[in-house]
């Protein structure tokens, strides 16, 4: 691939032409537990993801691996050891799956092989969302989402879908799960979302002092969601359940803790937790854009999105029930990012299970954080960089 490619995924603040949505992204496809489709020369969105004949499906989220190449060591065996107990039929790496440092194309091909290649070798599919440091190392490296997304592409397990002409963010993709009971029914569908990275400089000559700094899911985004819910609802004869999964927080997530929009006492995040049945913690604030995007209330609208999970602040792991809709977070699962302070820097350290059950027309959902201090790994706040895994053919030929 050349050194740079397409532009990025923001180029322009607003993307229109919204007539583009009458072109749907492929669904997603991939091996579950029950039959394995032969997969493309290409990679990338080959294979048909099934419940298992039990009729259970079992999802992992990764959040923020957020290395270079030289990925530390545990960030790969935590990953390792929860792909190992939990046998899940799919994964996500819900953005900022690298960061800064990677000063070469081949730093990125490297650093993204290092956490990838624990699904690859376990034959599991996967995809992965952006989050705002994917392309920290654009200056250096040259190589951008888009040049990633084919590097994503290029391996055999991989769903992430091409991206959608006048929708904007890299590879919005819809994975939709298929019966065990009854062929060619799709019966869930997971939202891969891209929220962004990082506000611009101003908007009609106003600047964002004082603001959020970080990015936001565009109105086409939303309204492409609305588009390809309705066209899963047409197709299937009702409504299909999922999950959404996407990088930076909405503001619903902070509004559901503190129990209100404009509340920060005590008494005001036990209101939260008691109406929300929230379970788990916040040892950050949540960091959304400056603007609210509209996306929940879509989803209220729809019905469909029973649950929206997210990352980028990797030091809460909480969730709850927010009027229908469960919001909730995965911990940062990469040892090389930040997490809390001092010795206990890797105490937070896991990622996100979920276990779906189908029941009749419906599906049971229910999720669960597994932790690193769980796994036997070593949780010393100190950096363990690792020698990059090598690359497979396809991927050092692009």
């Amino acid at each position: 691939m050349p050194d740079r490619l397409p532009l990025s995924r923001r180029t322009v603040l607003t993307a229109g032409a919204l007539g583009a949505l009458g072109t749907a992204l492929p669904l997603g496809t991939g091996p579950a537990a029950a039959a394995i489709a032969p997969a493309s020369p290409g990679g990338g969105q080959a294979r048909s993801l099934r419940f298992r004949a039990d009729g259970t499906f079992k999802v992992v989220q990764f959040n923020d691996t957020q290395d270079d190449e030289l990925t530390d060591r545990r960030t790969v065996e935590l990953m390792e050891k929860v792909l190992d107990q939990e046998k899940p039929d799919f994964v996500v790496i819900n953005g900022d799956v690298i960061t800064g440092g990677c000063e070469t194309r081949l730093a990125v091909k490297q650093a993204i092989n290092n956490v990838v290649m624990p699904m690859e070798s376990r034959r599991i599919p996967w995809a992965v969302t952006y989050g705002n440091h994917d392309e920290d190392s654009l200056p250096q490296s040259g190589v951008d989402e888009a040049g990633m997304l084919k590097l994503y592409r290029s391996y055999e397990y991989n769903v992430n879908a091409e991206n959608t002409r006048g929708v904007t963010g890299t590879s919005n993709t819809i994975v939709t799960i298929g019966s065990a009971a009854k062929k060619n029914r799709e019966t869930f569908a997971l939202w891969l979302m891209d929220s962004g990275r990082y506000a611009p400089d101003a908007i009609d000559g106003q600047d964002f002092a004082g603001y959020p700094a970080w990015d936001w899911l565009r109105m086409d985004q939303v309204a492409w969601y609305r588009d390809q819910s309705q066209r899963l609802e047409q197709r299937r004869g009702r409504k299909v359940p999922g999950l959404m999964f996407l990088h930076i927080a909405l503001w619903e997530h902070r509004f559901m803790w503190w129990g209100g929009v404009d509340t920060r006492t005590a008494a005001d995040a036990a209101r939260g937790k008691a109406r929300h049945g929230i379970v788990g913690e916040r040892n950050e604030d949540e960091c959304p854009g400056p603007f609210n995007s509209g996306m929940f209330n879509a989803i209220l609208e729809r019905g469909d999105v029973k649950g929206v999970f997210v990352g980028h602040d990797h030091v809460n792991d909480y969730m709850g029930d927010y009027y229908g809709v469960m919001l909730g977070y995965a911990p940062g699962t990469g040892f090389g990012a930040y997490g809390l302070s001092g010795a206990e820097r890797n105490r937070m350290r896991g990622g996100r299970v979920f276990e779906l059950k189908e029941a009749g027309d419906d599906v049971a959902i229910s999720t669960r954080v597994v932790y690193a201090r769980d796994l036997g790994i070593d949780l010393t706040a100190n950096d363990q960089p690792m020698e990059p895994l090598p690359l497979g053919p396809r991927q050092q030929r692009l």
